[in-house]
């Protein structure tokens, strides 16, 4: 009997988890959607992470735990979290939505999909955790992608742009999954609270910048819904559901199913965006997500553990 409740309690959590991801990558076509009636893009970031910022207040002053955690937070706590907030918010999803406007939904997934890469050449660097050999096939099998994906290398004024935009968000995100690491392994701060008062500095900061550069421009009926959906549903709500999967599904789970975003986010843009790939870039797609699944992956494979002695 709890062998059966286990299993479904855990089917119910893969569920849920490919209904987070599911969510976060109909981001990527909702944004794109809104970038296409001159939603000033920074702007846009902005009013996505304040608004889910609010959404999250709740769940930290009704709670009485939480509430005394973030009274009781000492200035270190507070510049740690600001630093992450600027890195992963304004920064990090601030350079997302400028690349959005440039670049082919797809292009800007494949290449945030080197993150895995940079974080492990970090703990290569650092003698944190040495890189080994399975883990230079899955590099391998990653940088090969992309320049299958890329070839031949003929790319359009705008897209260059696009394309310096999406770098400076990736090293940001991979720079901030770093530091958040640090942060939730040495603080001993809730989940909850490490998001809502990083995402608040970093939203308000997003927003802020957006409107002195851009301004809010005119925003119609169909702007604020996709704003609002992206608050409520794709950030507050999915981060939530993610963080209770996270207490059922084990991390390779939750590593794979996180790496179904990259041909997710592919075939929406095909089917909502019209942003067809060909064999070539598909090819491409699919070697990036080998290869960044081996990266995070490869201490679980059996061969790695003969590799490592």
């Amino acid at each position: 009997m709890k062998e059966s409740k286990h299993s479904n309690q855990h089917i119910r959590a893969v569920l849920q988890a490919l209904l987070v991801t599911f969510l976060w990558s109909t981001s990527w076509v909702l944004i794109k959607i809104g970038l296409k009636t001159d939603l000033p893009s920074i702007t846009f970031a902005g009013l996505r992470y304040t608004l889910a910022f609010f959404c999250l207040i709740p769940f930290v002053i009704l709670n009485p735990d939480n509430l005394k955690i973030l009274r009781g937070l000492s200035i270190r706590s507070w510049v740690e979290l600001t630093v992450l907030g600027v890195a992963f918010y304004t920064i990090t999803q601030g350079a997302q939505f400028v690349s959005l406007a440039l670049l082919p939904a797809a292009t800007l997934s494949l290449l945030m999909n080197f993150s895995p890469v940079l974080i492990a050449f970090y703990g290569s660097i650092n003698k944190h955790e040495p890189t080994s050999a399975l883990q230079w096939v899955g590099i391998f099998l990653t940088v090969l992608g992309a320049i299958i994906y890329f070839l031949p290398l003929s790319t359009p004024t705008g897209q260059i742009l696009g394309l310096m935009a999406a770098l400076v968000g990736l090293l940001a995100n991979s720079g901030s999954a770093i530091y958040g690491r640090y942060i939730n392994s040495n603080s001993k701060l809730s989940p909850i609270i490490v998001t809502a008062v990083s995402m608040g500095i970093g939203g308000l900061l997003l927003l802020m910048t957006g409107y002195t550069t851009q301004g809010f421009g005119t925003l119609n009926t169909q702007q604020w819904l996709i704003i609002g959906w992206l608050a409520l549903i794709n950030t507050a709500f999915a981060f939530t559901l993610w963080n209770r999967t996270l207490q059922t599904l084990t991390a390779v789970e939750s590593s794979i199913i996180n790496g179904t975003m990259l041909p997710q986010i592919a075939i929406l843009a095909w089917l909502f965006l019209d942003e067809p790939l060909n064999i070539r870039q598909i090819l491409g797609i699919i070697c990036v997500g080998i290869g960044t699944l081996i990266v995070q992956l490869w201490r679980y494979f059996p061969v790695s553990k003969n590799i490592i002695r």
